[in-house]
């Protein structure tokens, strides 16, 4: 007879007799795991006729039984189960061992592994049992939980029924229903509604089939690639927790009228103002070294990229985006700019949009319904420039996901027109570069019939294919985590506009010398991501010291507030700013209290000073 074993690495046949015994079934099971790549241990393959919850039996335990002795038959299906085999290292074994792969290897509970897949240059290499061995962001976790049904209240028009009935008038939506996202003018299906409305095509448990991740990366290597907008986002809403960091960020073009960029560092946190939304909540913005001039923005090497990573880390934020100016100003004199950004020319240039492309590739979004680990990205991209009636504005945006893979494929290139994008030719480098591959690139308009018709995109097409727009604003009760109430402390690399950081500022701004820094205002004091990444740099705190300071900013508690400053990294930097900041100012005498003759005796001194000057100038 032929039995079916399922296990965490396929299903297999094998024939069977029933007389044969556990023993010789056990020799099969392991000769065919290894056939596929699996190393084994015989001693912990257990067999359930469940795939969970069973009656699960180990094979080690039912030697000597014959196999047709526990009532199998031809064609029954069985459900392996099994660790792999022990490695000895310097003659001891590994603590662990699990079932789960990650590329066909073993992984260990305990083995601190990437959350990604490390690129090694094959994009479409996928991984085995991704939504086992990838590790998501907390709110995609959030997001996965809910349902995402949309709720709509009884039709007294339309419905028919009592109140504890259902119909096709008051029936919950899904997230991703058409009729709904017109009602609600939203343009894009969120990542999580996008993910449902394929998974629902893709995995249907009536059919009971195997489990088919929904996602997969794009592969640019076919014949032909027609482009076509997409269709949802991987970020609804970006959110500026507060307002006054956009005018800190634009005091720098006001003061030179140079353009500037800065990374965005914040959090992601569920939207509810789209179904299963997600927007990023913007809570410092670093400026890294760079050349500014009146027509755009050089990056310059940025050195301490890292470190300041690990500061935003400990601060409970990541980086999340990249904010830059396009600013010029109108010249009539009332603070109006020149609106360059509109429907008839571009709203991000091709040459942007390269540039957001490779970000959104440097940072990819982690996620358990793909294949290889990893779809598009949340790295978003946003644009101060002016409005159609002369103001300044915030526009967001992001790269498409087939614009990611097109720039790392080398198939597009930015234009010096801004608002095309430009298809390579095989033969524009050329006879070296003819081994390249570059395939065919189409795109589908609407003509001046009305009529929707493909054309090839050669030697070039419209940005707006590449590209996704995201909403932004502001909160109405703002609620940042940096509360400093004494304004922002320099920002760093802004030494070409004469603000710059050093020690004078920093014992300013922390009020050394004085005995009440553990007042709130003082605690809030401490609260500014650049005081933070100045401070930290300076290495004079210890890790610890740096993480409870890291929580005075953020959570701005007063017991932590008195455990830093009782802290000897605390006292050295004390003294420190001490000798090199800024001296305290002197106090008068009246402030100190003095007593009324020796008041009396300064007052006759400053009058004798006056006379004598009066009796010189009679003289002359």
């Amino acid at each position: 007879m032929i039995l079916r074993f399922r296990g965490p690495d396929g299903t297999y046949r094998l024939t069977i007799e029933p007389q044969d015994r556990f023993e010789s079934l056990t020799s099969k099971l392991v000769a065919k795991l290894a056939e596929s790549g699996a190393q084994v241990d015989p001693s912990s393959i257990t067999l359930s006729n469940k795939p969970q919850g069973g009656d699960t039996k180990r094979l080690a335990d039912l030697t000597g039984v014959p196999i047709g002795k526990i009532g199998l038959c031809n064609g029954d299906i069985l459900y392996l189960g099994y660790k792999p085999q022990s490695q000895e290292l310097n003659g001891h074994s590994n603590e662990s061992v699990s079932s789960n792969r990650l590329n066909g290897r073993a992984v260990l509970p305990s083995e601190d592994r990437s959350t990604v897949p490390t690129n090694t240059g094959d994009n479409d290499q996928s991984i085995r049992r991704p939504w086992e061995t990838v590790k998501q962001s907390k709110v995609d976790d959030l997001l996965d939980k809910q349902n995402g049904k949309i709720q709509r209240k009884f039709d007294q028009k339309m419905c028919r029924h009592g109140p504890r009935g259902m119909c096709d008038y008051c029936m919950p939506l899904e997230p991703f229903s058409p009729e709904y996202l017109a009602e609600k003018k939203i343009k894009h299906l969120s990542f999580h509604s996008y993910l449902r409305k394929i998974n629902s095509a893709t995995n249907k448990p009536e059919l009971g089939s195997s489990y088919m991740p929904p996602l997969s990366e794009p592969f640019y290597r076919p014949s032909a690639i027609t482009l076509q907008p997409q269709p949802f986002r991987m970020v609804d809403h970006v959110e500026f927790s507060d307002p006054s960091q956009i005018n800190t960020f634009l005091d720098f073009w006001r003061q030179s009228g140079a353009q500037r960029i800065g990374y965005l560092y914040g959090h992601y946190e569920a939207y509810t103002e789209v179904p299963l939304g997600i927007k990023a909540v913007i809570e410092a913005i670093y400026e890294p070294p760079q050349v500014d001039e009146v027509d755009g923005v050089s990056l310059q090497d940025w050195e301490k990229e890292k470190e300041i990573d690990r500061v935003a880390k400990l601060c409970g934020l990541r980086k999340v985006g990249v904010i830059f100016t396009d600013l010029i100003d109108a010249g009539s004199g009332d603070g109006k700019v020149v609106c360059k950004r509109h429907i008839d020319s571009y709203f991000l240039s091709s040459l942007e949009i390269a540039f957001a492309a490779r970000l959104q590739a440097q940072n990819p979004k982690s996620t358990k319904w793909s294949d290889t680990g990893r779809f598009g990205s949340d790295f978003i991209t946003c644009v101060v420039s002016g409005d159609q009636d002369g103001g300044i504005a915030i526009s967001a945006f992001q790269a498409s996901n087939s614009a990611v893979e097109m720039i790392k494929a080398d198939i597009v290139e930015p234009s010096a027109d801004p608002s095309v994008m430009l298809v390579r030719d095989e033969d524009d480098e050329g006879a070296s570069s003819r081994t390249r591959y570059i395939p065919e690139v189409f795109y589908r308009r609407i003509n001046e019939y009305g009529a929707s018709v493909q054309e090839n995109a050669k030697p070039s097409f419209p940005v707006e294919y590449l590209l996704v727009t995201l909403t932004h604003g502001f909160p109405s009760v703002p609620n940042p985590i940096f509360r400093c109430p004494q304004g922002p402390f320099p920002i760093e690399n802004r030494e070409i506009i004469g603000v710059s950081q050093d020690y004078m500022a920093l014992g300013k701004r922390l009020a050394v010398g004085k005995s009440d820094f553990e007042q709130d205002d003082n605690i809030k004091a401490a609260s500014d991501f650049h005081l933070l990444c100045f401070l930290m740099g300076m290495g004079i705190l210890s890790k610890e010291e740096e993480v409870c300071l890291c929580r005075v900013a953020t959570e701005h508690d007063l017991a932590e507030a008195f455990q830093l400053t009782s802290t000897p990294g605390w006292a050295t930097l004390v003294a420190i700013l001490q000798q090199s900041g800024e001296r305290p100012p002197k106090r008068s005498l009246l402030a100190h209290g003095g007593s009324r003759d020796e008041r009396e005796r300064l007052a006759k001194r400053i009058k004798g000073i006056d006379l004598e000057k009066d009796v010189a100038g009679n003289h002359t």
